[in-house]
């Protein structure tokens, strides 16, 4: 590295040369279908435009999205200046320790994990629902969803061992899949003028259209769609050229989810028709099936096919999603390790560099999460699903927030970057515009995680406690 960069080389907590994840395995596109998969783009589309137009603002929800955009752009104008000086697989408590303390950024490790396992749960809960119910519908075999979610963690585990390359191009396939049927439909929609009522751009991004019903609950949804876009920085490690394929995948991944999300909600909204389009999202969640709202129209431009397609496209969005963030999750525990604030035996690397023992404990880790609610007979969607998504939610969001503070702390006193654009100016607003985030998610929790004011409770104060048990840990061990 050269004397512009902060001294970031992987070393256990003992100050000796640790083992490294595999140089140079992922280019720019490696990367960016490792933060689309997180993505998840059709379970986003699906599972948050119905309640983001239905309970939120209505038309208007697509801008949401956009603004979403520009609050993680932001954001992202610091994380990627850090990114330039700072490379570990850790990413976010490696930051916001350079910034914050290292007791601050292993408080912040156990809330990256934290937010990774459960998100992931989540997803396995979705997954689970998805795939018993396609099952059933071509075979008529009844079977329980959570034993299509224990197979599936033993088919991650496998493939998250085989290699970062082997993940890679799994889920290029899976995630072009998904993405090329819902752009079609958005481009065909565009190029045939819209719906009933043309495209009507007012309709939909106008102010009085942005600002009718809650759009602070489309904000919500909007900013739990693009969740995982930070995966770039943790696979700095495996990129080629870190300093150049990070920055130029994490913006490329931010313009591209947020395009993505922001076009083609907005060519849905415009299928209905900015007057109807409430109505109809209002009826598919009355009807116990959120994603008829997306899949109709799809099949009216298409035909029939796809209702049989867009279902089992489903079920592969959230394996991707799954892969993903076990992915994240085992490369979190793997760099703690390193750092002495978990076992050793956690920095172990089989022959293809995956370290392989941190995805045991991730994949061990996704069985104690789901598996009470398949005991307790919970629903996976309303629960399961529900809970852990939206906690996990606002985890990363307290994540987001505090990398923004340590990225200003952090240039302040090294003085390695003097653009003040870059260092000050652009994290102080993304740190504004996240804690406006934060402040909306927790006003309207209840409504994110469809469950009582309770139960909101205790998942909100998971997150702190979460972060303070971390940072304890990180003072006892080094006695501090």
């Amino acid at each position: 590295m050269d004397s512009q960069t902060v001294d970031a080389s992987p070393q256990t907590g003992e100050g000796r040369p640790a083992a490294t994840l595999k140089r140079n395995a992922l280019g720019v596109l490696g990367i960016l279908f490792f933060v689309l998969s997180a993505q998840a783009p059709l379970t986003g589309i699906a599972g948050a435009v119905p309640i983001a137009v239905a309970v939120g603002n209505g038309a208007g929800a697509p801008a949401a999205y956009a603004i979403a955009g520009a609050v993680i752009l932001l954001f992202s104008v610091g994380f990627v200046a850090m990114g330039r000086h700072v490379v570990n697989a850790g990413a976010f408590y490696t930051y916001i320790g350079k910034g914050l303390g290292r007791t601050t950024g292993s408080g912040s490790a156990a809330v990256a994990l934290f937010a990774y396992c459960t998100v992931q749960a989540a997803m396995y809960g979705l997954y689970g629902f998805t795939v018993s119910g396609l099952v059933e519908h071509y075979s008529g075999a009844h079977i329980a969803w959570w034993v299509w979610a224990l197979v599936t963690m033993g088919a991650v585990q496998v493939l998250g061992a085989a290699g970062i390359e082997l993940g890679a191009k799994v889920l290029a396939v899976f995630v072009l899949a998904e993405f090329s049927i819902l752009l079609v439909f958005a481009l065909v929609t565009l190029v045939k003028g819209g719906g009933p009522e043309g495209l009507d751009f007012g309709g939909t991004f106008s102010p009085s259209a942005v600002l009718q019903g809650a759009p602070g609950v489309a904000l919500m949804f909007a900013v739990a769609s693009m969740f995982g876009f930070e995966a770039t920085a943790i696979y700095g490690e495996e990129a080629r050229e870190p300093h150049k394929t990070v920055p130029r995948a994490t913006y490329l991944s931010v313009a591209v989810v947020t395009g993505f999300f922001a076009f083609v909600s907005w060519m849905l909204v415009s299928s209905y028709g900015p007057s109807k389009v409430t109505a109809a999202a209002g009826k598919a969640l009355a009807g116990g099936d959120s994603t008829v709202f997306v899949f109709a129209p799809i099949a009216a431009q298409f035909g029939g096919w796809v209702n049989d397609v867009l279902p089992i496209l489903l079920g592969t969005s959230l394996f991707a999603g799954i892969l993903a963030f076990h992915n994240s999750a085992n490369r979190y525990l793997f760099s703690l390790s390193r750092e002495g604030l978990l076992p050793g035996r956690l920095r172990t690397l089989n022959h293809r560099h995956s370290p392989w023992v941190a995805g045991l404990v991730q994949t061990a880790i996704a069985v104690l999460l789901v598996m009470p609610f398949a005991l307790a007979g919970k629903d996976p969607v309303l629960t399961l699903f529900s809970w852990f998504s939206g906690v996990g939610v606002l985890a990363c969001m307290l994540l987001y927030f505090l990398t923004s503070v340590s990225v200003i702390v952090f240039f302040r006193r090294e003085r390695l970057d003097t653009r003040r654009w870059n260092t000050l100016i652009a994290p102080a607003l993304g740190a504004l515009g996240i804690a406006a985030v934060i402040w909306v998610v927790l006003t309207n929790f209840t409504t994110l995680i469809g469950g009582d004011a309770t139960t909101a409770l205790w998942l909100v104060l998971a997150v702190p406690a979460v972060l303070l048990l971390g940072a304890g840990t990180a003072r006892v061990v080094h006695g501090r």
